[in-house]
This record gives structure tokens, C-alpha cells and sequence, in this order.
């Protein structure tokens, strides 16, 4: 009978997603997986078979961890608005390491090689555009899949910038915000009397 692991999962998958976002999956080695989750490389092996299966349980956890919460305000009362007004925020106290997306600095890396990599990376956008399609339509807007594939667009291209220019990702942002928000009645601006 095999020994019973002696550390906590969670906590490994955790500390490894943090690595693997920092450096991605190609620029994060074994040594450093063993110093940030202080396991050795055999530990590893058997608890998760491969880097790659330490990769598969770190996608995961970015999934419920951050990008559900981040969905759910997207489809919430406060809508694209609260979705963006968000990002911004979690954009702007990024440390260096942690800007921009696990999932979307992938698609440069081995998703590029990786078919199971890249269904995981493109069920994430399609998410990411339904969740638009529902916010925008539970408010009536017009055109929804045009404005929820602009805005998908946007969001993934200040993801992807926020790696190396985080002023200009905020902006983005900022002119994300401007597309969602719905325009004011025109025939109210426009009523006699106005």
C-alpha cells in the first residue's frame, strides 16, 4: 500500500497556478515547481503523473477560482459595467508576476500545440462570449452577438496586454466599459422640450 500524501493538494495546485501564470507552462521548470510547492520531484510525479497534469489541475483551478467569479459578475445584477469596473480593478493591483490571463498567455505557449490545451482555451472564450450574449440580452440590447464578440475581443486583447503595458490594457478596459454601456433612449435626448 502507498504512502498517503503528506501535503495539501489545494495548496500545490495553487502555488503552481500562480507559478505557471507568472512564467507560463514552457518557461516554468520542474526545479522550480519543486521550490514553490516545496515537494520533491518524485512527490509530484505521483501525486499529479506529470508537469503537464500539474498544468491540467492548475487550468482548473484558474477556472473556478478566477474566471467563474469573474463570469458571475458578468451575468449578475450590476452586468458588463460591474464586469469591467472589476477587471480594471483587479488589472490596476496586479503585481508584476500576475497580470493579464493564465488561459490567454497559453495560447501563445503549447495551446499553439496542444489540441486538449486548446479546447480548454477556446471553451473559455466561448464562455466568456455567452456570459456577454446573456448580460446583454437581459438588458435588450440590440445586436448582441456583434457587441458581445466586440467586447469578448476587447477583454481578451487586455488580458493579453496587460502583460506588458498595463496602462494600455486599462484602457482598453476604460473603452470596453464605453461599448457596454448601453446608449441613452434617443428618442428621450431628442423629445421637444429637451
Amino acid at each position: 500500500m502507498g504512502r498517503r500524501p503528506t501535503f495539501d493538494t489545494a495548496d500545490v495546485v495553487r502555488a503552481s497556478r500562480d507559478l505557471f501564470w507568472d512564467r507560463g507552462f514552457d518557461g516554468t521548470s520542474l526545479p522550480d515547481l519543486e521550490a514553490v510547492t516545496g515537494l520533491a520531484r518524485s512527490s509530484l510525479y505521483h501525486a499529479f503523473g506529470s508537469k503537464r497534469g500539474l498544468f491540467d489541475a492548475a487550468v482548473d483551478d484558474y477556472l473556478s477560482e478566477v474566471v467563474a467569479p469573474r463570469l458571475a459578475l458578468l451575468t449578475g445584477p450590476g452586468g458588463p459595467d460591474a464586469y469591467f469596473a472589476y477587471l480594471a480593478r483587479d488589472l490596476a493591483a496586479a503585481d508584476e508576476r500576475r497580470r493579464g490571463c493564465l488561459l490567454v498567455d497559453t495560447t501563445a505557449g503549447p495551446a499553439a500545440r496542444d489540441d486538449a490545451l486548446a479546447a480548454v482555451v477556446t471553451s473559455y472564450r466561448r464562455r466568456l462570449f455567452d456570459a456577454f450574449c446573456t448580460a446583454l440580452t437581459a438588458r435588450g440590447d440590440r445586436d448582441v452577438e456583434t457587441t458581445a464578440r466586440v467586447l469578448t475581443t476587447m477583454n481578451i486583447g487586455a488580458l493579453a496586454l496587460a502583460r506588458v503595458d498595463r496602462d494600455e490594457a486599462l484602457a482598453v478596459v476604460a473603452a470596453a466599459r464605453r461599448v457596454a454601456t448601453p446608449p441613452a433612449d434617443v428618442s428621450e435626448a431628442h423629445a421637444p422640450g429637451r
